[in-house]
């Protein structure tokens, strides 16, 4: 089945960030019969605001994405909302860059297990239910570094190229039983605090060959697109956003 049940159930993790907001806005603009589930860990007052403002159809939930209880409890309550979970976006994610000579192992786990293993975590969490009912999408956030791995980004470029293999594994695992499983790399991506360094910004987009910085509503519509009837026949695909750098 590759077509999205009337009221569709999403669960966005890193909601509270430019990306996560960006995808869960245009989800409840676009479509009426959309509930969509904002999973933070702690920072949530920029995702509490949104559900705020869509109190029937939006709901912030606690979701540490690296422990399987919290995962377990997340999807639990969605299923027992409505009965099924139609898609996952997995975009919870952190940075700890430095030199590999320097970097702390502590920063290799951390970083590694937000990634990867909570990818790993959120996609076993949602496949069976997935798999019950015959529909699924989840939507994987990646990264360009994953694809162009730049220096002091040892431990985010290896968890977010285990994320693409993670993906193209998956979808084939799954495709039979309707469910889609897909990968976005953006490049640079404007957020608020990027935005209030100028120069940053600046000495970015020069390297960009579209001269600018990504928008979080650009990734979204990435999402949307992916997460909907017509991206049925898109599986274990990566697709690039980043202004033409690679």
């Amino acid at each position: 089945m590759d077509t999205p049940p009337a009221m569709s159930s999403i669960l966005i993790t890193g909601a509270n960030g430019s990306i996560g907001l960006a995808c869960a806005r245009m989800f409840l603009q676009r479509s009426s019969g959309v509930r969509v589930y904002l999973g933070c860990r702690t920072a949530r007052a920029a995702a509490e605001q949104l559900a705020a403002e869509y109190p029937d159809r939006c709901e912030c939930i606690t979701l540490e994405v690296t422990d399987v209880a919290s995962w377990t409890a997340a999807v639990d309550r969605i299923l027992e909302a409505t009965g099924r979970i139609d898609v996952l976006v997995n975009n919870a994610g952190q940075h700890r860059d430095s030199l590999l000579a320097t970097m702390p192992l502590d920063d290799w786990h951390e970083v590694l297990a937000t990634h990867l293993t909570g990818t790993f975590l959120g996609c076993r969490a949602v496949i069976r239910p997935m798999m019950a009912q015959h529909y699924g999408r989840i939507i994987n956030m990646a990264s360009l570094s994953a694809l162009l791995a730049p220096a002091g980004q040892t431990n985010y470029a290896a968890a977010k190229a285990g994320v693409l293999a993670l993906t193209q594994s998956l979808a084939k695992e799954v495709a039979r039983a309707g469910i889609t499983v897909n990968a976005i790399c953006p490049g640079y991506v404007m957020t608020p605090a990027l935005a209030q360094d100028t120069a940053q910004v600046e000495a970015l987009a020069k390297r960009v060959p579209a001269r600018r910085l990504g928008r979080p509503e650009e990734v979204a519509a990435a999402v949307w697109y992916l997460a909907g009837a017509d991206a049925g026949y898109s599986t274990g695909s990566v697709l690039k956003l980043d202004g033409g750098i690679f």
